[in-house]
């Protein structure tokens, strides 16, 4: 298993890479090989380490994924590295908590760099190296991408046309062999977040937007990642994995007893 995983110095993107390295064994493809990708210096160097531990090759990239050059780059020093690439892990992401009046030009401009165009640009530089392996991308959205969200105006419109971008992937270089799928978690604490979560009022918030009553773990979707780029998935492609213990169902149960209570005459 030769990867890459982008945002790869914290939450989500470190939970895929420790469980990719997991997982290369478990399928027997031999020790993982993973190409960690961020911005920070410092917590990525940890990332590799812990990488490392598990038994698996680390090659720690620090990049800014706002810059346009920088996916070719990266791609360019983990195919060089081992020698071909089979799974891409688009991860990286920003939210600066800000509604569509708020937000400045520049700062809207920033989260769709980074959320969408950065995937768009490591899926074009990866796809010579992914046909030859027949592998597959993975791309980390987010239910904010499935429906409006307070405060994240520029994110929800970025994860919604991250959604989209990997349908296109999916698309056109599915011929090649190349699966391409999304996971869009639901509640899940990560450091884009941390004050969500950081009151018992804000859990139990939190808990109350799923049927299942409870909030995800980084884990949990590093567990949908692994499998989406894993041999299990064959023939799964175009997809939306959404991980958010049922969010969606409250949701959608919520606006259908909105509609029932709109309808009624008063």
């Amino acid at each position: 298993m030769r990867a890459i995983v982008t945002g790869a110095a914290s939450g989500i993107g470190l939970a895929a890479a420790l469980r990719l390295a997991e997982a290369a064994r478990e399928w027997g493809t031999g020790p993982a090989r993973i190409a960690l990708v961020d911005i920070a210096p410092g917590p990525l160097a940890e990332a590799a380490d812990a990488v490392r531990a598990k038994g698996a090759e680390a090659l720690a990239i620090q990049a800014d994924l706002a810059d346009a050059d920088a996916p070719a780059r990266i791609v360019a020093q983990a195919v060089a590295a081992f020698g071909g690439l089979d799974a891409l892990v688009s991860n990286a992401g920003v939210n600066p908590k800000a509604s569509l009046q708020e937000c400045a030009v520049d700062q809207y401009d920033w989260v769709q760099a980074v959320n969408t165009r950065a995937t768009w640009l490591l899926g074009r530089a990866a796809r010579p190296a992914l046909s030859e392996s027949k592998g597959a991308i993975v791309a980390t959205a987010s239910v904010a991408g499935l429906n409006p969200t307070p405060m994240c105006a520029a994110y929800s419109v970025s994860k919604a046309a991250l959604i989209m971008l990997v349908r296109q992937m999916a698309l056109e270089w599915g011929p090649d062999g190349i699966r391409c799928n999304c996971v869009s978690p639901g509640s899940v604490p990560t450091g884009m977040s941390p004050e969500r979560y950081a009151t018992d009022e804000g859990l139990a918030l939190a808990r109350s937007r799923n049927p299942l009553g409870k909030v995800g773990t980084v884990d949990d979707i590093a567990e949908a990642i692994a499998y989406l780029v894993g041999p299990k998935s064959g023939f799964v492609s175009g997809t939306n994995l959404v991980v958010d213990g049922g969010m969606q169902v409250t949701l959608a149960q919520r606006g259908a007893a909105g509609l029932v209570r709109s309808s009624r005459p008063s």
